[in-house]
């Protein structure tokens, strides 16, 4: 899963027409994140952007893949294809979808954890 400086610099070039992105390296591969939020990785060269069922369909429709770390285990990650890697709006669109889908997901991670912190009620007796 490693990612050379040269292509995390070209997703940081590509991305900054999204916004100003930043990047930090992890097991081999690199998170890119904005506004300090998680959004899309970099494993192999390949740029992959978080999916959820609102954006989904685009890559599944594009023929583009999960990214999938450890052979058949998949993560909610897809790999961008290369014709929207060419054209800056759709870019820039994606982008937007992706960081959309990571802060549903964060939304969420935190409502199902602050449940789980809740107190169960005790019935009356």
């Amino acid at each position: 899963m490693p990612v050379s400086r040269n292509y995390i610099q070209y997703a940081i070039d590509l991305l900054n027409a999204f916004g100003p992105v930043t990047t930090k390296r992890m097991f081999g591969g690199a998170g890119i994140y904005f506004d300090g939020l998680f959004f899309a990785l970099l494993a192999d060269d390949v740029l992959y952007f978080k999916v959820d069922e609102a954006n989904k369909a685009d890559y599944l429709n594009a023929g583009m893949g999960p990214f999938k770390p450890f052979g058949s285990y998949e993560m909610s990650y897809y790999e961008v294809p290369a014709d929207v890697l060419e054209d800056e709006e759709q870019l820039k669109e994606w982008a937007h979808k992706a960081f959309s889908a990571a802060m549903r997901n964060t939304a969420a991670r935190r409502k199902t954890a602050t449940r789980a912190r809740r107190k169960p009620r005790k019935d009356p007796d």
